[in-house]
């Protein structure tokens, strides 16, 4: 296990050794998720490519150091704007290819949109722009599990800081003030290429995600929508999603 120390705090690093002249992949987790939850996804993207690939677990996450406050509405951003940047820097990865799942893929959209940094492209799998109501029943149902099953004890395998996890997460997006969220007026400020992956069985989100993200963003987009799929298309859909990156990063040039 590695860590990088980012505002002089310790995050859980692991580096997938590639050519260095090709675009750093940099893997984003989505809200349950951690640098070992990706399993060996990332390595295998990575092998086809032959790039460099970053995966991290989130202050909160994996084996990362804890929250030091309450999660905010403006989280998402906060990791894009403020985290992600300093990490980047620290490891010496210059425009990257960021690779996000759910909240990772929020948070890739904001940096490509904000940050003010050069990025090579974007995978965007089960990404959110706005809030759904079937995102919010889904996460009401969990959050009630975590209360009454052995969920908390499982999801402790994988976080050192269990309830910065999960409820960092679930109990942000079930705050009334979230109801509101949204990175809709971001999307034209994302001016790269994009690849958008959705499963039709996601429970956390619909088609409607990117049809807001084709809308407005100003990068080329390419669609991926997957049958038999749910919220991972990397897990449930693995061949499929990594064909599917690999043409579109190859694509690029």
């Amino acid at each position: 296990m590695h860590f990088a120390e980012a505002r002089s705090r310790n995050i859980e690093t692991r580096m997938v050794a590639g050519d260095p002249a090709r675009p750093t992949l940099v893997f984003l987790h989505e809200g349950l998720g951690s640098a070992g939850l990706w399993r060996d996804f990332p390595d295998k993207v990575a092998a086809r490519l032959g790039a460099r690939a970053l995966v991290y677990s989130r202050f909160g996450y994996g084996h990362s150091d804890g929250l030091l406050a309450k999660r905010t509405s403006q989280f998402m951003h906060e990791e894009a704007l403020d985290f992600l940047p300093p990490l980047l820097d620290r490891l010496g990865i210059e425009r990257p290819l960021l690779v996000g799942h759910s909240d990772g893929a929020s948070i890739a959209l904001i940096h490509a949109a904000a940050a003010g940094r050069p990025v090579a492209g974007l995978v965007l799998m089960a990404p959110h722009v706005f809030v759904e109501p079937i995102c919010v029943a889904s996460i009401t149902r969990i959050r009630e599990t975590y209360r009454t099953t052995d969920l908390r004890a499982r999801l402790a395998k994988h976080h050192a800081h269990v309830d910065d996890a999960f409820l960092g997460w679930a109990d942000t997006w079930l705050a009334p003030e979230f109801l509101a969220w949204s990175i809709e007026d971001l999307l034209p400020r994302v001016t790269v290429p994009m690849l958008l992956i959705q499963g039709l069985d996601d429970e956390y989100g619909t088609l409607a995600q990117l049809d807001r993200i084709e809308a407005r963003a100003q990068g080329a987009t390419t669609r991926l929508v997957l049958a038999d799929c749910g919220h991972a298309p990397q897990r449930d859909q693995e061949a499929a999603v990594l064909e599917a990156i690999v043409a579109f990063v190859k694509g690029l040039g």
